[in-house]
């Protein structure tokens, strides 16, 4: 009787403490808590970021041909002009006393030719009447020959003196150019975006012409010339869209395409980028030349496809060996995710598209939207202690 007493205790005992352990392991396992994520449909985007500067698409320098003096500036910054408006005058007063010396040779050269012309009819009735004499032996054959070599000095003269004509013509005509280089003018329709010069300075034209105004064509086509670099290049092609922010305007974003990728490289401390370009509208004159712009280019795009969070394909729950964690199936390039279904973690193998930052798109694989996928686990620090967002699961681990 004691013997069996003695029995039923040991029973009892045994009993109470597998009751407790039980109860101590649905402790621990209800402070195992699952953040989540929903299965959904959306775009999955890859992308390159970069920066780069917003410039005008085309600008032109307009310089000076002449040196002189600035008497007059017709624009400013900002100021609209057209082709062929003058923006500004150079003293005049020079090239005009120039003009009026090239004239006055020019007068001269004609002058000297007429008076050349003369004395050539002159020596050629003269070497006429000679010959004549000659014929009827009145003259020596000396005096024939003089005759002649006064005709043909004669008439070169006169060639000297077209020649002369000439060149006095283009002094003159160059001379009149160069007056009209003191209208400094506009090359084309567009936006005065800087001016370098002002009134009493004086400008000199040399082999590098000095900038005196910078011309935009047209503020509302713009340009982003962004660097990539060599390890994104191979990504980014003719045609893609891309954004961009500028400090300017915080969250706005604007929309660009890729218009060319040049292919000469540019090396600052070992570092190899190549130009992008990126053509912009730019109807509010919002965005103003030199501005630094962030560049997100899209190189890669699924529209409206089922995706999952990227951080699911990284979770796997405490226990798991790396065996089962990275266990593959028969799908090709498959990824193991951990799926909540009635309170149980299923792992689940997914043949997965494009993946980006933040998410993946799933091709083949038992998961649908609306599904919740675990993305992290925590523990309780205490029984009493709660974690928003995560949610704790009573039930086991099951693996198939």
């Amino acid at each position: 009787m004691v013997r069996k007493l003695a029995i039923l205790s040991v029973v009892a005992a045994v009993a109470t403490g597998a009751v407790y352990a039980a109860w101590k392991g649905f402790s621990r396992e209800e402070r195992s808590l699952y953040k989540t994520a929903e299965v959904d449909r959306g775009d999955v985007r890859t992308t390159v970021t970069a920066t780069g500067t917003v410039n005008p698409v085309t600008t032109v320098q307009v310089g000076t041909y002449v040196s002189g003096r600035i008497i007059a500036i017709d624009v400013d910054f900002n100021s609209p002009v057209q082709r062929n408006q003058r923006v500004a005058k150079i003293d005049p007063a020079p090239f005009e006393v120039k003009v009026r010396k090239a004239e006055a040779t020019l007068a001269n050269a004609r002058a000297a030719l007429a008076k050349d012309l003369a004395t050539l009819a002159l020596k050629e009735l003269t070497w006429k009447r000679y010959h004549e004499l000659f014929e009827r032996e009145l003259i020596a054959r000396a005096d024939l020959d003089q005759a002649r070599s006064e005709y043909e000095q004669a008439r070169a003269q006169v060639e000297l003196d077209q020649a002369a004509i000439r060149q006095a013509e283009a002094d003159l005509a160059e001379a009149r150019i160069n007056l009209q280089y003191t209208d400094i003018v506009s090359p084309v329709d567009g936006i005065v975006v800087s001016r370098n010069v002002n009134v009493g300075q004086t400008v000199a034209a040399s082999f590098q012409t000095p900038t005196l105004f910078l011309i935009a064509d047209d503020l509302t086509k713009m340009q982003v010339n962004t660097a990539v670099s060599e390890s994104d290049i191979g990504l980014v092609h003719e045609g893609q869209q891309a954004s961009f922010t500028v400090d300017a305007y915080g969250d706005r974003r604007f929309q660009g395409t890729i218009v060319q990728v040049r292919n000469a490289p540019t090396t600052v401390q070992n570092v190899v980028t190549y130009d992008v370009v990126i053509a912009v509208d730019n109807p509010d004159l919002a965005l103003k030349p030199g501005m630094t712009a962030t560049v997100t280019i899209v190189t890669a795009e699924r529209r409206n496809v089922v995706r999952v969070p990227a951080r699911a394909l990284r979770f796997h729950p405490e226990g798991v060996t790396s065996e089962q964690a990275s266990a593959r199936s028969p799908l090709t390039g498959s990824h193991r995710v951990w799926v909540l279904r009635e309170g149980r973690l299923v792992p689940v193998d997914l043949e997965l598209g494009l993946q980006s930052e933040t998410h993946a798109e799933v091709l083949r694989g038992d998961v649908s939207p609306g599904e919740q996928v675990v993305v992290a686990m925590e523990r309780r620090g205490s029984e009493s202690g709660t974690t928003t967002g995560l949610r704790p699961l009573p039930g086991t681990v099951r693996f198939r």
